[in-house]
């Protein structure tokens, strides 16, 4: 019922008659699958049902649940936990990103793990198309909202003097719109929602207590470096295999590697004492500054330049890596299936994206203190 509501109740009349497609951002090939930016997903005939017409009744429901979609995607990670790091806090921005990680990859894996169907099209109307190849339980959408929202509550009621009450309000909101936008998109079930819910918060409560050593990994031995970049190059090489190529796989790569270039960052930073005034560890209690002018414009002026250099490391990094691997196995460049191979997907993925957490942590703060914004 709750389900049908998402998908009818909220404005949105499906019509599974031929006809044209429907206006897409991703082309369809109809032999080969979902071409999404340099990546091409295979899909099966079942899987194509996503290509559907649609009436919006709503629009208010409509594009609030399509923006909270869109606060569990690859767009929001990139962009909200750097603005945390870089201007904000780097200790919660290290918290953040730590548990971030560990419930993402324990999402990833246990979907192809279980393989447990996404609902079935028709009778649900699916408004995207990239994730289409995924298996759906659990939900790493409403794991990955939980996981930010109520991390940030616990690290920061010891840390900043604000009234509790809101801070738990906003992370119920923000975990539930992104939840709720998973039913009105029509890409999870409600079992696969609160599963991935509860899942989340079991593995806040087992973590916690080890929270306090994510706050000193920076003063890590130098072997510790080499187990940050081993272990999760082993557990993306042999991550469990699919029936069919799914995003799965280069989207786990994408986040262990982002966390290990992160780990690698801090403690590059402590290491070589790169920062001049060092954050002072968890737990601090501070007043929140008033919000004026003048730092939303440094803050902005901050997030641009970081963002600017890290989508240029980030271009570098893939270009290189995927050069070397062409020429190491042979294959031709305008291949784009050759990046869904084992060999060249993980290495040229974990490369880029290990490269993108260095950079957004180490580099990004010397070009903003060489530009005087700190």
């Amino acid at each position: 019922m709750l389900l049908q509501t998402a998908q009818y109740g909220t404005g949105q009349t499906p019509n599974y008659d031929s006809g044209p497609e429907p206006e897409s951002n991703h082309p369809v090939d109809k032999e080969l699958g979902i071409e999404n930016g340099d990546q091409l997903f295979p899909i099966s005939s079942e899987q194509r049902a996503y290509v559907q017409k649609y009436i919006v009744k709503n629009y208010f429901y409509y594009y609030l649940f399509r923006f909270s979609a869109a606060l569990g995607q690859e767009v929001f990670y990139i962009t909200f936990l750097p603005f945390i790091y870089w201007n904000i806090d780097p200790y919660l921005s290290r918290r953040l990103v730590i548990i971030w990680v560990l419930v993402m990859y324990i999402g990833q894996v246990s979907k192809d793990i279980l393989k447990w169907p996404r609902p079935s099209s028709p009778p649900v109307l699916k408004l995207e198309t990239r994730v289409i190849a995924e298996y759906g339980l659990p939900s790493t959408h409403a794991m990955a909202a939980t996981a930010i929202s109520f991390t940030l509550l616990i690290s920061t009621v010891d840390r900043y003097q604000y009234p509790f009450a809101l801070g738990l309000m906003v992370a119920v909101v923000f975990s539930t719109l992104v939840s709720l936008s998973r039913l009105y998109t029509g890409m999870h079930t409600v079992l696969d929602v609160v599963a991935g819910v509860l899942i989340t918060a079991v593995l806040i409560a087992l973590t916690y207590p080890a929270w306090t050593l994510i706050d000193r990994l920076d003063s890590a031995s130098p072997l510790f470096l080499v187990g940050v970049i081993a272990v999760p190059f082993f557990l993306c090489y042999n991550y469990p295999v699919s029936d069919y190529y799914s995003p799965t796989r280069a989207d786990t790569t994408t986040i262990l590697a982002s966390g290990a270039g992160v780990t690698i960052g801090f403690w590059i930073n402590h290491f070589f004492q790169l920062v001049s005034e060092p954050t002072q560890s968890l737990p601090v209690i501070r007043n929140i500054p008033p919000l004026t002018a003048d730092m939303v414009v440094l803050s902005l002026t901050k997030f641009a330049v970081g963002i600017v250099l890290t989508l240029l490391v980030r271009q570098l990094a893939q270009n290189l890596s995927l050069q070397v691997l062409y020429s190491w196995f042979k294959v031709l460049t305008r291949n784009k299936e050759a990046r869904q191979r084992l060999e060249i997907e993980v290495p040229y993925k974990f490369v880029t994206y290990t490269s993108v957490g260095i950079c957004a942590t180490t580099f990004v703060p010397m070009l903003h203190r060489f530009l005087g914004l700190l």
